[in-house]
């Protein structure tokens, strides 16, 4: 039966995903470099379960595997650790293995550094022997302590490697789930105000047929969104389109889409932004809209009638867009943490903050810019982000 000692070990081996696998060059090559460095024909990377040492990487041989019984490093990769043996013939626990003896091979010089989880768990060895008795000075033994540590690093960020591609896997998976969820409800929806556009009693109701067009255009937009908002959730943020962007054209779509709640609170929108920046239109009008919409929604909440400012101006090789509000403002130790995913900058009466800004920050910086906040001169919060004009 195995300890519950085994089992943790295995499972630490298992999260690694080199046991059976082919072997990897990385690996490969901290073997070659500690051959090198001692001096001798063969060296490997043994990783030690409960049944079965494995070699993971070798120079000198062809990796195999062997049972720990079987094992030199097996007898000492938990206590003491890191090991040298001028010549394992003469030392009491390795005289009688078959690596020594001759049954498998014959071994002289051995040495071996053991190699430990950043959990503490010690899963096996980095081991160079040879043939031929030797000594390691202490600086060369050093040196193989070290070249240890640095394949439990190679391991470790191997193991975070594939557990994010997994993750993003899982996020894409999600993302096409919810846009899928959200695209059949918004074309029914087209379909209804098509429908309803149509209809011979429009022609007597003016007004109701323009704001059926509206709708119908606010409808395309948001389609248009969830299309593009889906591909940067599964190409991981890192390519965004760009192209010349009417800054001012950009806000005005916004201010369209927001017009309910704009007219519901009353507020005044100001927008000075005469330029022509360089983006993706659809993902940076995501960001300018969550400004605009958080800006209405926390001046409304504080008892302000809303007052909302959009300023432009060039900078250094780019643009600074900025929106103002007359709201309550982000205290200045906030300012940071409201940028992660599910933070929010005030009370739970307020809700949506925290995944909006996140989203925001993570646009930005694929457009190779940055966002922040500062008080803004009408008494609340200055939302910016400069964007440059080559990534």
């Amino acid at each position: 039966m195995r300890t519950a000692e085994e089992i943790t070990r295995r499972s630490a081996i298992d999260a690694y995903e080199v046991v059976g696998a082919p072997p990897r060059a990385d690996l490969e090559s901290l073997v070659q470099l500690a051959a090198t460095l001692c001096g001798v024909s063969k060296a490997v990377i043994n990783i030690i379960d409960d049944r079965f040492q494995h070699q993971v990487a070798a120079v000198g041989m062809e990796p195999a595997s062997c049972t720990r019984e079987d094992s030199m490093c097996a007898r000492v990769f938990q206590r003491p650790g890191h090991v040298t043996v001028r010549d394992a013939r003469l030392d009491e626990r390795f005289a009688d293995n078959p690596f020594v003896t001759g049954e498998v091979a014959n071994v002289r010089f051995y040495a071996s550094s053991p190699l430990i989880t950043p959990a503490g768990i010690p899963i096996g060895t980095l081991c160079v022997f040879d043939e031929d008795a030797k000594d390691l000075d202490p600086h060369t033994s050093e040196a193989l302590k070290m070249l240890a540590h640095q394949v439990v690093d190679v391991l470790e960020l191997h193991r975070i490697s594939t557990e994010l591609e997994k993750s993003n896997e899982q996020l894409a998976q999600f993302a096409g789930q919810v846009s899928h969820d959200l695209r059949n409800p918004l074309m029914a929806v087209s379909g209804f105000l098509e429908l309803a556009t149509d209809s011979p009693e429009m022609v007597n109701a003016p007004e109701a047929a323009k704001a059926l067009a509206r709708a119908e255009s606010a409808a395309d937009r948001m389609a248009r969104m969830i299309t593009d908002l889906l591909h940067f959730a599964r190409v991981g943020g890192t390519q965004p389109r760009r192209v010349p962007i009417d800054l001012e054209d950009l806000v005005s779509s916004v201010l369209e889409d927001l017009h309910a709640p704009i007219e519901q609170t009353g507020a005044t929108v100001v927008v000075d932004a005469p330029f022509t920046i360089v983006g993706d239109e659809t993902l940076l009008g995501a960001v300018v809209q969550n400004l605009v919409a958080n800006a209405l929604k926390f001046s409304a909440v504080s008892g302000a009638m809303p007052r909302i400012e959009v300023h432009a101006h060039e900078v250094s090789a780019g643009w600074r867009v900025s929106v103002d509000d007359n709201g309550p403002g982000v205290p200045r130790a906030q300012r940071e943490r409201v940028f992660d995913l599910m933070e929010r900058a005030v009370g739970d009466e307020v809700a949506g903050l925290g995944i909006g800004l996140s989203t925001c920050r993570l646009i930005v910086q694929a457009h190779g810019g940055s966002i922040g906040i500062d008080d803004s001169a009408l008494g609340g919060a200055s939302v910016w982000m400069v964007l440059p004009s080559v990534a």
